[in-house]
């Protein structure tokens, strides 16, 4: 027997080894896999999971359904056979290790930062519902002084901005817009709300760039809520995704009437307490989670649009929802006519210009 035929009969027992122990060996990747979908409008445990206290509710037969995603966790053992598995199904979806779980952390660090953001969701949730109702919950304030600029020793951390100019202050006030419209040399009263009492100083706006500044970063404040709003969820979901639903499902139970007019809508989003929908993960398995559950419409948020338009979700309508206000509109629409023309994802959603 030749030394070249010795190699290849070698070879055959060593590639199929390799082949096997790639296989089975676990890979730097994680599944996502659509989960269950929650009627927020429903119960949990015995108890509204929107739970009012001092302040009427409306309760109806609508659902407005969060949705959630399974997420293998860091300690996941992976191999190839698994992932070509869900690389071929039409609803999971692979994703480097690194990109959910970073380079570092435990699964108890996990837990625990996923039940700060679906906390921090809920509140942000209760101010946006709010405000929509005309509650005025969110102030605009001072959170940093830049040094060596024009606010520097005039206004500090904390301030309460009211005035700027003429015009009153609120939390959706375009303060740049009043900054831009300083002429140039020129000063500007800005009245503030310190330790309680209000001050006004005057600053001088300067020029960076080509835009006008004061050199301060603005953040949103909140007052106490008029009323206890409490969402009872399940302690093992966590995540701010499912803020945008928070938010119309309080805004419903607060108002009379089903917003959805008794029809099934689901959603995702994340949002803050001026109303705004931000980004979130795994689109395409809520998508499809909402679809298997029997939801009729699926909120987008504009971010995920891309992503959302080659889901598959059968006969169940998508609407691009930017802020709550959108949202309730939306539902309110479709609610009252399912063919109701909504705001559709485009190809330019989710790209920056």
């Amino acid at each position: 027997m030749t030394q070249r035929t010795w190699a290849a009969l070698l070879a055959v027992p060593l590639l199929v080894a390799l082949g096997v122990f790639t296989a089975f060996s676990p890979l730097p990747f994680v599944t996502y896999a659509p989960g269950p979908t929650i009627n927020v409008l429903g119960d949990a445990g015995g108890k509204p999971i929107i739970d009012v206290q001092g302040h009427p509710t409306y309760r109806d037969s609508g659902e407005l359904r969060m949705t959630t995603v399974s997420v293998t966790q860091r300690n996941a053992d992976l191999d190839l056979l698994t992932l070509m598995q869900r690389w071929f199904s039409t609803t999971d979806g692979i994703y480097p290790f690194v990109v959910q779980y970073g380079s570092s952390g435990s699964q108890q660090n996990d837990a625990h930062e996923g039940q700060v953001e679906m906390k921090t969701s809920q509140h942000a949730a209760v101010a946006a519902a709010l405000t929509e109702l005309g509650y005025h919950v969110t102030f605009l304030r001072i959170a940093g002084v830049d040094k060596g600029m024009p606010a520097e020793g005039k206004l500090q951390v904390g301030d309460v901005v009211r005035r700027i100019g003429t015009t009153k202050v609120t939390a959706t006030t375009d303060v740049g817009t009043l900054i831009a419209a300083v002429p140039t040399g020129g000063s500007v009263p800005i009245t503030v709300l310190r330790q309680g009492s209000p001050v006004t100083v005057r600053v001088t706006p300067t020029t960076k760039n080509g835009t006008r500044l004061v050199g301060v970063t603005l953040g949103v404040g909140l007052h106490p809520f008029p009323f206890k709003v409490k969402v009872n969820i399940d302690k093992t979901i966590g995540g701010p995704s499912a803020g945008l639903m928070f938010a119309l499902s309080i805004y419903d139970t607060l108002t009379p009437g089903s917003l959805t007019s008794g029809g099934t809508v689901a959603g995702t989003g994340t949002i803050n307490a001026l109303g705004q929908v931000g980004e979130i993960g795994g689109i395409q398995q809520k998508i499809a989670g909402a679809d298997h559950d029997g939801a009729q419409l699926f909120l987008v948020p504009p971010a995920n649009c891309p992503d959302a338009m080659t889901s598959h979700h059968g006969s169940m309508r998508l609407a691009r929802a930017a802020t709550l206000k959108e949202a309730i509109s939306e539902v309110t629409a479709w609610g009252k006519n399912h063919d109701a023309t909504l705001p559709q994802c485009t190809a330019a959603d989710g790209t920056s210009s």
